[in-house]
């Protein structure tokens, strides 16, 4: 009895063994999509925007959610953020002025507009 038990259980590990698993490459997958970042976040995290904007909290400047929800994702939107992101200015959301970045590109301005007006929930 005890034998068949053994030979039972070495036929289950072979078996097993010859198996196909592909549950650790899904799982990599998912992380990796999880993880993802979009141009205009990453445009965001190496430029001085942190100094006055948090995700979700007012700092200087107001937080990302908070843009979010006051403008809609459409082309006009982007295009007027964009162009604040670009000039600076003051007097939307205080009257502590936001800095100008002359030398940012205008898609990648329009990349960072696009990334925080995407975060609408």
């Amino acid at each position: 009895m005890k034998f068949t038990y053994l030979l039972l259980g070495v036929a289950m590990i072979t078996l097993t063994s010859f198996s196909k698993d592909n549950t650790e490459k899904k799982y990599i997958n998912k992380a990796a999509v999880f993880f993802q970042t979009s141009d205009g976040e990453k445009l965001i995290s190496k430029m001085d925007c942190i100094g006055c904007h948090k995700l979700d909290k007012k700092l200087i400047g107001p937080a990302y959610l908070d843009i979010a929800k006051k403008y809609a994702l459409n082309d006009k939107n982007i295009n007027y953020l964009s162009a604040k992101i670009i000039k600076g200015g003051s007097g939307v959301w205080g009257s502590i002025p936001m800095a100008a970045h002359s030398t940012l590109k205008k898609e990648d301005a329009k990349s960072m507009a696009k990334y925080i007006l995407s975060l609408k929930k």
